[in-house]
């Protein structure tokens, strides 16, 4: 099974083939290198994002240049700045390749026609928008209720080889705690 049916069949398995065919029409796959910013602060982005390889992530600078990560995208998820593509509004946040990677890149305004058009399509984005909400809550949630140990297993469960995937201080930073914090937890936890 190819990527973009693996990624259709996550949120609508029977979405028909020809609603399937329109989708596949208005994405194009992208390589980016570490470091690519693919929305950059103040841009009004037209397209969105399908993470096929590597990890992605948003983030924003505090008034003393800080960067504080607010999500981590690994495959297969969407990514870009959603408020701003609905908006129509410059983005408030950045969003970067950790790593190398493959992106599907698609025109958000023709996808949009394309719901307008297709009731099936409707469905499929609604059921995105379903799954980008939950995440969001989700990662509320957890920087509200969890401690830094929770989180840190927690992002360990989700994204097993992370470690391996990106810096350190990307990890200190989107579990919003220092990269000394994030080591002593790791201290604790591997001394056992």
């Amino acid at each position: 099974m190819d990527f973009v049916s693996k990624f259709i069949n996550a949120y609508s398995p029977n979405l028909p083939n020809k609603a399937r065919r329109i989708f596949e029409s208005n994405i194009e796959l992208k390589t980016f290198k570490k470091g690519d910013v693919i929305v950059n602060y103040g841009e009004t982005p037209t397209n969105f994002y399908l993470l096929k390889t590597g990890v992605l992530r948003s983030f924003i600078r505090d008034s003393k240049g800080k960067e504080h990560i607010r999500t981590l995208y690994i495959p297969i998820t969407t990514s870009g700045s959603l408020s701003s593509l609905i908006s129509k509004k410059p983005s408030n946040a950045i969003y970067d390749c950790l790593t190398n990677a493959e992106i599907l890149v698609g025109d958000f305004p023709a996808f949009i026609k394309s719901t307008e058009e297709h009731h099936e399509l409707a469905l499929f984005y609604n059921r995105i928008l379903e799954s980008i909400f939950i995440r969001t809550e989700r990662r509320i949630y957890d920087l509200s209720v969890l401690n830094a140990t929770e989180r840190y297993l927690k992002l360990k469960t989700e994204i097993p080889d992370i470690n391996n995937l990106i810096q350190q201080y990307h990890i200190a930073s989107y579990l919003n705690i220092t990269p000394v914090q994030l080591s002593r937890i790791r201290k604790e936890l591997y001394s056992k």
